[in-house]
């Protein structure tokens, strides 16, 4: 699924800024809801699904302890 999503963790790359966590939540969202812009009637569900897995993404990130090399 959503091959077109980069590794955002170091050391696979440098460290993750806002902007590619949500660009990576919006083809997520895009990927599992079949919408690339969603209908105005489904705007506010679809924004509020990129918004909570942008913020797990954010939250994983930061969690995450990465030992080694790649």
């Amino acid at each position: 699924m959503c091959r077109s999503i980069k590794t955002l963790r170091p050391p696979m790359t440098p460290e993750a800024g806002e902007d590619d966590i949500r660009a990576a939540a919006l083809q997520y969202v895009r990927k599992v809801s079949g919408f690339h812009a969603p209908a105005a009637h489904n705007q506010a569900v679809f924004d509020e699904a990129v918004d909570a897995v942008a913020e797990a993404t954010a939250r994983l990130l930061d969690g995450l302890v990465v030992r080694g090399g790649k």
